[in-house]
């Protein structure tokens, strides 16, 4: 492992997850505020429901490793709420299986240390009429996206788990629809926004200790951060790590 050791945080889920790097995704957002405070590790897997996730899950996140993530990003829902097919190949699980499955996901990454901390995506909303124009088809809805999401909420909150409503959050403008989904699925640069500022204010309000907002974290090696010099005259210090702060002063 690369040292010195910082606090991990991982993203786990499906499709949602892998392709948070994309589009200017939440993902990327994340790596760049917590650049030099934190290490973003990303397990995004496409196409994937709960019952692929807990097959692999003591891989994952196995309980007798040397360092456990101070935070991990949990999100599976959007597949497992899909209509089930005639043939039963695709990636549906009834909503009672999809909650046990849930439950004993985070309870399992919980369990890794004391100092774990978890948020659960809810499963967001759909643009039903973009996936039929694109695919032809679509085996998705909001009726049933908020089914699953709304469940899932209520297990988290009785199980004193972080969760946050996506299906509500991502529906927070009139256009909506044509604003947050590249391909009525998967979510835009726009999109992305919202699910960073719902993770930062979950992750600013939590009563942790250690507090993980990026702004709490320190800079590693900070006392060695450069200065470089700008200006007419040649002569006007600027640090290193202030020349991003307008585009940061967003996410605080």
């Amino acid at each position: 492992m690369v040292g010195p050791n910082r606090p991990q945080i991982v993203l786990f889920g499906s499709s949602i997850v892998q392709f948070s790097y994309s589009h200017e995704g939440w993902g990327s957002i994340l790596t760049d505020l917590y650049s030099c405070k934190a290490d973003i590790v990303l397990r995004g897997y496409g196409g994937w429901n709960t019952r692929l996730a807990l097959l692999v899950l003591d891989q994952i996140f196995p309980k007798n490793a040397t360092v456990q993530p101070s935070l991990v990003i949990v999100y599976f829902g959007g597949n497992d709420s899909m209509k089930p097919d005639s043939n039963d190949l695709n990636a549906h699980v009834p909503l009672l299986e999809y909650i046990q499955n849930m439950k004993n996901i985070v309870l399992h990454i919980k369990s890794l240390s004391e100092k774990t901390r978890i948020i659960v995506l809810g499963t967001p909303p759909v643009n039903e009429e973009k996936i039929i124009k694109l695919f032809g088809i679509s085996r998705r809805s909001n009726e049933s996206s908020h089914i699953y999401s709304e469940a899932c909420i209520k297990m988290c909150k009785e199980l004193g788990i972080k969760v946050i409503d996506l299906w509500t959050a991502l529906q927070n403008r009139n256009d909506w629809l044509s604003a947050h989904f590249t391909d009525g699925i998967h979510l835009t640069a726009e999109a992305s926004k919202v699910v960073v500022k719902e993770i930062l204010k979950v992750v600013k309000e939590a009563d942790w200790e250690p507090n993980l907002h990026w702004k709490s974290l320190p800079n590693e090696f900070a006392q060695c951060l450069p200065t470089i010099f700008v200006g007419p005259d040649g002569n006007t210090p600027v640090n290193v790590a202030d020349l991003d702060l307008d585009w940061q002063a967003q996410w605080i």
